[in-house]
């Protein structure tokens, strides 16, 4: 049986493609963008996030943990991170909701009692179910198990995807995708570099051979100021020669997810500037020009 880690599941997701939608959250990207508010989702193994000023000082975590990650040391609660084994067993009896812990191991089978209970939200609102990450494409067999099943019950389905995965891994999931969330952050590569570590080369190829098989595109673009924001107008020209995007969302920057990084001991590297509506209304205005 295929299990695939996943880190959320969110109901009632309006954002994450048309219609009200179940959006399944997987853990681990092949990308490390330096705006990512999703930290969370950012590695493969599991990780134990812990918001320090939830924590009520009970000790429950202590009883638990056979790894001495969690002691009370002058009656405060220390958390020794590299001691973590990922069991779980700490969030469970954890009284403050401080501990939480991202990518617990799921079957489809334990998915699909879940992403068919809002069914007939989906089906009133024109939604469905969303795969996105991380980068749900890294586990590309355990998301086509799950596109195949909610298929089977006639619910439409979105891949949010950042493009660099394997070509393999988009024509696993392409039959049992209805459209694509697709992330495009530069178009000059060099650009790409700087602001995600890895070259946009296979993005676009991958997102020229989607289009190519005529399968529905949303596009999604990230406008990060002194990091992407001079890549609008190639952006803009490069998919106005697309014939299947459907749409194009401008997302505006935002700092909010600092402390997510603090409580998962992960190194914070939001940029700070983030843009006003002025701005945004500029590029959005771009897009229209090229006919967008």
């Amino acid at each position: 049986m295929i299990k695939a880690r996943i880190v959320d599941i969110k109901r009632m997701a309006i954002h994450d493609g048309d219609g009200i939608r179940t959006t399944v959250f997987f853990k681990g990207c092949s990308l490390k963008c330096v705006w990512c508010h999703n930290p969370e989702s950012i590695g493969f193994k599991t990780q134990l996030s812990y918001i320090k000023k939830k924590c009520i000082g009970c000790g429950e975590c202590v009883k638990v943990c056979e790894s001495g990650a969690h002691i009370i040391e002058n009656g405060n609660h220390v958390f020794h991170r590299e001691k973590c084994t990922g069991c779980g067993k700490c969030e469970e009896v954890c009284l403050g909701e401080a501990l939480k812990l991202y990518g617990k191991e799921m079957a489809v089978s334990e998915l699909m009692p879940i992403l068919l209970e809002d069914k007939d939200f989906y089906e009133n609102s024109g939604g469905g179910v969303t795969l996105s990450g991380g980068e749900c494409l890294m586990q590309a067999d355990f998301c086509t198990e799950l596109l195949k099943e909610l298929k089977n019950n006639q619910i439409h389905t979105a891949v949010d995807t950042c493009g660099f995965v394997s070509r393999e891994a988009i024509d696993k999931v392409m039959p049992y995708t209805d459209i694509f969330l697709y992330d495009v952050k530069a178009f000059d590569e060099t650009v790409h570099i700087k602001c995600t570590g890895q070259s946009n080369k296979i993005i676009l190829e991958n997102l020229r051979y989607i289009d190519r098989c005529g399968k529905k595109i949303e596009i999604r673009i990230p406008y990060v100021p002194d990091y992407n924001s001079v890549e609008i107008e190639e952006i803009a020209r490069f998919l106005s020669g697309l014939k299947n995007v459907t749409k194009v969302k401008v997302l505006p920057y935002h700092n909010y997810a600092g402390s997510k990084y603090e409580a998962l001991g992960m190194e914070n590297t939001l940029p700070e500037k983030i843009p006003d509506k002025e701005v945004i209304d500029k590029v959005e205005k771009l897009m229209r020009v090229v006919g967008l």
